[in-house]
């Protein structure tokens, strides 16, 4: 029986693909949805899914153009993964900067695609919170029941990988973080990611928290902590 409450959506022109990957994780017990591209996607109630495996390349809307509809417009949070043959490395800080949680280069093997499906909806699940469950230090809070930075009572968007990284921060303000161990806390060991890819989360972190932003500090290039004294 298919699993309701783990329903994916998969949006590729590559019809062939399409139809592999959903045979083979309706196998696995999801539910499964495909769209053959962006414009399909947003015609779409895309709050039902709890995950999309997203391809970059398509038609006048990419990938990476979509996603970015989907966090900033769209306020949309759930989960991403990128299924692309683009593999630079600018290609992947790109991917992850608009909220990736995951990054696949063609071609992959089922078994790799499923494993990493299991892996980001897992992470998911287990960042569920009690209704109105915040942290807040100073005019910083973060609502884990709404997922929102909020900022002297003004919501802030983030995306998935941001609203993690500030949360290991805010609650550890006694500790400094390597990139290193943020890598390895807030995205694990189940996809390949650089250093830079830290960076740019919390140069982005630090915009969208203008003048809060200075609460992010590089310590002597040991790593980042949430330091507001």
């Amino acid at each position: 029986m298919n699993d309701k409450k783990n329903k994916i959506l998969i949006v590729d022109d590559e019809e062939d693909l399409c139809e592999i990957i959903q045979f083979n994780l309706n196998g696995e017990g999801y539910d499964t949805d495909v769209a053959s591209s962006a414009e399909a996607v947003l015609k779409m109630d895309l709050g039902q899914y709890k995950l999309i495996l997203l391809d970059v390349m398509m038609g006048q809307i990419s990938g990476f153009k979509l996603a970015d509809i989907m966090r900033k417009e769209l306020k949309l949070s759930t989960p991403i993964i990128f299924i692309t043959a683009k593999t630079t490395e600018n290609d992947l800080l790109t991917g992850f900067s608009l909220g990736a949680d995951d990054y696949i280069t063609k071609p992959f093997s089922i078994k790799e695609l499923t494993a990493r499906v299991k892996a980001v909806l897992s992470r998911s699940k287990s960042q569920d919170y009690q209704p109105d469950q915040v942290l807040k230090i100073e005019d910083v809070e973060l609502n884990f029941n709404k997922k929102e930075l909020i900022i002297k009572g003004q919501a802030v968007s983030l995306t998935r990988k941001e609203f993690e990284i500030l949360n290991l921060l805010m609650s550890n303000t006694d500790r400094i973080f390597s990139r290193e161990e943020i890598l390895r806390t807030v995205w694990e060991d189940d996809i390949i990611v650089t250093d830079r890819t830290v960076d740019v989360h919390i140069s982005r972190l630090r915009k969208k928290m203008n003048e809060h932003g200075e609460y992010l500090k590089n310590k002597a290039g040991y790593g980042y902590c949430f330091d507001y004294s």
